[in-house]
């Protein structure tokens, strides 16, 4: 328990592999490719080069400095395995078919709901806890990774979910009393991590960490205040552990400062705060004599260069809070960044240059750990060098050819509330369904369908030079032709073009847009093994072309059916992207505004009569301190209706949101002003319809009933009961049926499957409500 923390760490590093390889180990095993000796050797394989890389980087093998966060899927899920917390629907399953089928579901059983954890892009797997639910230190698989990687020569600091954490993310489990809180179980969770922690220690670690973002969010259930008093009641158990390793107690994503006076006498060795997205305690505001200060300085949800000189002045004013010691660390994990610079290359450009200049990823973080630590340990002329090196990048930054455009700042200044209102939608509804003709309940999809082998080759041989554009687009041209009948074959009502030319939602208009770069390398996990290339917004804003215009024009072309225009979002392309942190994001996502709404005027021009702007991540950004979330809905829903409001009220306009909790936003859903709303709602059993009807929402609605996260295929009987519970609270005139999300990942029998038994439940609900 007196091992010293060591003065340089990172909180976690990414885990898929600089190369997917985790990705392609765990659907290689789902498809039944490999085996699970297989998979657990790949898996192994992973963590050793992440080991060894962070050794190259200058992190010690033997003090702890290298944390043990990997995953076969989510950090959350582990925890329930562990703890045995398994809802009683997977009994009779074990091992990894019982981990997986938590995280997916398979035929005969639904997963786990998922959900965005914090304010990041990232999803975790909800834990369904209710009085009954068993809870016991049911499995090691963490201790035995520990151990794993200590026999091969390297002592971790293996890297857990807090247990107020753990439950404070819980959701009651179906059969729970009402009244019931996942947090009334805090007691029987505590004493598995006693377990858990004696276990470490009987194994040789020497520090522990164990995550607890839950105290500095004001997004839970449960508030910060109450989260900090059954802190302060649950830490002091852990630490009065005998033989027990060091704890550090991390509480990233957000300001710890108001849970630091419960936790600080607890016992635990060292507590880590983010310092980018909080703030530090003042001299005298609490006792520190007894922890070790862990500050986050280097922030791991941005892959920007740090501003080292700011960072030095911050470590010498935490020196006059008399704490035991002083380390240096990132934010929070570099989970949410890519791997390494060095793999990117953004053209034979001066932009090339600048970026890797101005960046900094995952291996770039610890350097700069390293470099705040020796300054602490060495004297701050140690380092005059690499600090003088980060302030001359920055300064260049700001000048460069691009980063700010004139033409691009006049335009934004000029908007006005005019510029983000449309007429009523009382009176846009009754034009909108002349024009459209639509039957009640009309069918959908939110945009995306499979992305096939074939697309993703023809793509590859266009980047590698084998086909020319010509061949490329009489490629992508058959397959939206194909897209086109199956819709029309499934008797659909309103149609996509099945988006066979995009990459991917974001990357697709940020690789358009000036002021945007994006990677060839940079994977980052978005969930399980789905993982996303999030693009880089370095400087302003604008479309020099139209984007999306020729292909919906196309698809409409084949059709007598209304085909969306689909575009996304100027708050997700921002949140699910690296945006420029130089100016406030209101601005930014002003600038993307406008440039979609240039887009949505051709669309319009060319006769689209259905555009869907998506704006998943609307949820996500909300701030986790309630005092800056009137502010940021504001814009994120002016930025919305900036995009959107200029065209004609005979023109529907859709939206998409999913996967987060949205009672907090009700009334930002409302303000967003879109005809059409699709909302995640399968895997939630339509739990947010209540709360749309208690806040009279009236617009269209579309929750979805097809979970596609999940390999299952529902069947009609299912659908229809859903779409039975979504018609009591939704009126059946502004009633949309759809899956939950685009169909990207999914494959075309199980698709084709689905869709079927969605118009079939679809026909026999409309037969009812006739």
């Amino acid at each position: 328990m007196a091992t010293e923390f060591p003065t340089a760490t990172i909180l976690g590093y990414p885990r898929i592999g600089r190369r997917r390889e985790l990705k392609r180990a765990v659907e290689s095993y789902w498809a039944g490719r490999s085996t699970a000796e297989e998979l657990t050797s790949a898996f192994t394989a992973l963590r050793h080069a992440t080991f060894d890389r962070l050794a190259e980087l200058g992190y010690d093998r033997s003090n702890s400095s290298i944390p043990e966060n990997s995953s076969l899927y989510d950090q959350v899920l582990d925890v329930t395995w562990q703890l045995g917390a398994i809802p009683q629907r997977f009994s009779g399953k074990s091992e990894l078919d019982l981990y997986f089928a938590l995280a997916r579901g398979d035929q005969d059983v639904p997963p786990l709901e998922m959900t965005k954890w914090f304010d990041t892009n990232y999803h975790y797997l909800v834990p369904e806890i209710g009085p009954d639910t068993p809870i016991s230190f049911a499995n090691d698989h963490l201790v035995q990774r520990f151990v794993e990687a200590k026999n091969a020569g390297t002592l971790t600091r293996p890297v857990v979910v807090g247990p107020v954490t753990y439950l404070a993310l819980a959701k009651a489990a179906d059969d729970a009393p009402e009244g019931f809180e996942p947090l009334d179980r805090i007691d029987d969770v505590v004493a598995a991590y006693r377990e858990l922690v004696s276990a470490f220690g009987a194994a040789g670690a020497t520090w522990v960490q164990f995550d607890e973002p839950a105290l500095v969010s004001d997004n839970l259930s449960v508030s910060r205040i109450d989260l900090a008093e059954i802190a302060g009641r649950v830490w002091p158990l852990l630490a009065a552990l005998e033989d027990r390793p060091s704890l550090l107690l991390a509480l990233p994503y957000g300001d710890g400062r108001m849970a630091l006076p419960a936790i600080a006498g607890s016992g635990v060795e060292a507590i880590q705060l983010d310092l980018v997205r909080g703030s530090a305690p003042v001299p005298g505001e609490v006792n520190l004599s007894k922890v070790r200060l862990v500050a986050g300085l280097i922030d791991g949800r941005n892959i920007w260069r740090a501003d080292l000189a700011a960072a030095r002045d911050a470590l010498i004013e935490l020196e006059q809070l008399g704490a035991a010691g002083i380390s240096v660390a990132t934010t929070n994990s570099l989970q949410h960044v890519p791997h390494d610079t060095a793999d990117e290359k953004w053209g034979d450009t001066e932009l090339n240059a600048n970026l890797h200049d101005w960046l900094a990823f995952a291996d770039q973080k610890v350097a700069e750990t390293a470099v705040l630590a020796r300054g602490l340990s060495h004297g701050w002329d140690s380092v005059a060098a690499d600090i003088a090196q980060a302030s001359t990048a920055l300064a260049a930054r700001a000048i460069a050819p691009g980063v700010r455009r004139e033409d691009v700042r006049t335009r934004t200044a000029a908007l006005t509330e005019a510029d983000r209102t449309r007429i009523p939608f009382t009176e846009r509804e009754p034009i909108q369904a002349q024009k459209l003709g639509l039957p009640i309940l009309p069918t959908t999809t939110i945009g995306s369908f499979p992305q096939t082998p074939e697309i993703r080759n023809a793509r590859a041989a266009l980047n590698r030079g084998e086909i020319d554009e010509a061949g490329y687009t009489e490629r992508i041209r058959g397959e939206v032709a194909k897209v086109i009948k199956l819709q029309e074959d499934l008797d659909i009502d309103v149609l996509v073009h099945g988006e066979p030319e995009r990459n991917d939602m974001v990357q697709y208009f940020a690789e358009q847009f000036d002021g945007f770069a994006a990677t060839r390398n940079g994977w980052v996990q978005s969930y399980g093994s789905r993982c996303t290339r999030p693009s880089i917004q370095w400087g302003d804003v604008a479309r020099p072309a139209p984007m999306t215009v020729e292909w919906t024009s196309y698809a409409q072309s084949l059709t007598g059916r209304p085909v969306k225009g689909m575009l996304t979002g100027p708050v997700t392309i921002l949140a699910w992207s690296f945006p420029r942190i130089d100016i406030p994001l209101g601005e930014s996502a002003d600038q993307i505004a406008l440039a979609l709404r240039d887009e949505v005027a051709d669309l319009e021009a060319a006769g689209t009569s259905i555009i869907q702007v998506d704006e998943p991540a609307l949820r996500e950004l909300l701030p986790l301190d309630a005092d800056r979330q009137a502010d940021y809905l504001d814009w994120s829903v002016g930025s919305f209706r900036a995009a959107t409001a200029g065209v004609r009220p005979d023109t529907q306009i859709h939206t998409h949101l999913c996967y987060s909790e949205f009672g907090q936003i009700i009334d930002a859903i409302a303000g967003l002003d879109a005809d059409v709303t699709s909302i995640e709602a399968a895997r939630s059993k339509m739990e947010v319809l209540p709360e749309l009807a208690a806040n009279g929402f009236f617009r269209g609605v579309g929750p979805g009933v097809w979970d596609i996260h999940s390999p299952r295929v529902p069947s009609t009987a299912e659908l229809v009961e859903l779409i039975q519970a979504a018609a009591q609270s939704v009126p059946a005139n502004h009633l949309w049926v759809n899956p939950d999300c685009g169909l990207k990942t999914r494959a075309y029998p199980e698709t084709n499957a689905t869709l079927a038994n969605l118009v079939e439940a679809t026909k026999i609900v409309r037969a009812e409500l006739a």
